[in-house]
């Protein structure tokens, strides 16, 4: 049975009035989909980690992540809103599970064997996401990089493309490069700023980290003193971030962050999103490093949280 698109469907929709019916259908299929559908959340499964930081210490400590179908199933039968992936993982399978979920591919990726500054190949085409069924596409950016004016022209190029074949674009913004301190790249002004980048290049749907209780900026330091934004919870830092991606009218959603043994800690950071407005996460080490029925039913708890 197909599900009546909900009033607060509706409502996210008629934030983006310049894209076109396929974008906005494209969008809706997502904010319908699965264990949250019609609710106005979402939960996304992304599993590019193998190509950024190697198969073995991606999947080693659950050796049938290695299977790109495990993915897919896990995706499915967990009830999340999209699964995103590179290029590989996608056309392993995306055949087998036609319109069981829908797909993102991931168009750029890095890997973890060079040491230049942060700046991710592109590994996979609009075309490519026609070809497969995907609803939309995927793009990291780092603000900070040296590189950046590099990232941003291909994400422009990509969207305008992404836009006109009727694809939704997410983007991941990771704040990296040389002139930010390691603590700096989830500080509460980088990581604000880093959203509303990728809202003011086109994205659709945002992706950044959870932000820490620190301001990185001397500049953005002078201000956040003078007007004092409430920020002590991670509830509060949450709604910060959002209120700075176009005052909540961009679909943001926070990264799963590093692996963790304790699905308590996961949990208590998904009641955060929920408290400060986010829209969702997009939840993969946590998920998919677990045993099968582990990780489902972590993603399960997740989506029941938010709904």
């Amino acid at each position: 049975m197909t599900l009546a698109v909900t009033d607060r469907v509706k409502e996210i929709l008629s934030y983006y009035p310049s894209d076109n019916p396929g974008t906005l259908t494209n969008l809706a299929r997502l904010l319908m989909h699965g264990r949250l559908a019609g609710t106005g959340r979402m939960v996304i499964l992304p599993v590019d980690q193998g190509f950024e930081h190697g198969p073995y210490r991606s999947f080693g400590m659950n050796p049938e992540g290695m299977d790109p179908e495990y993915h897919f199933r896990l995706a499915i039968e967990s009830g999340c809103a999209a699964y995103a992936a590179p290029l590989g993982f996608l056309e392993a399978c995306a055949g087998k599970f036609a319109g069981q979920v829908p797909l993102i591919l991931k168009l750029n990726n890095s890997d973890s064997l060079s040491k230049l500054e942060p700046c991710s190949a592109l590994t996979g085409s609009v075309k490519d996401a026609l070809r497969l069924g995907c609803v939309g596409i995927g793009f990291t950016i780092y603000p900070g990089s040296s590189s950046r004016n590099e990232m941003y022209r291909q994400l422009r190029d990509l969207t305008l493309e992404a836009k006109e074949a009727g694809l939704v674009v997410v983007t991941w913004s990771y704040p990296r490069g040389a002139n930010l301190s390691k603590d700096g790249e989830t500080s509460l002004d980088v990581a604000a700023y880093a959203a509303h980048i990728a809202a003011q290049l086109g994205a659709h749907i945002v992706k950044v980290k959870l932000p820490k209780d620190r301001i990185e900026q001397s500049e953005a330091q002078k201000v956040y003193d003078v007007h004092k934004p409430p920020r002590a919870t991670l509830a509060e830092r949450v709604r910060h971030v959002v209120n700075c991606t176009f005052a909540g009218k961009r679909i943001i959603i926070f990264s799963g962050g590093e692996a963790k043994d304790s699905d308590a800690s996961v949990l208590d950071d998904i009641r955060a999103i929920r408290d400060g407005g986010g829209y969702g996460s997009i939840i993969g080490r946590n998920s998919f490093q677990r045993p099968f029925a582990q990780g489902k039913k972590l993603l399960e708890d997740i989506m029941d949280i938010y709904k």
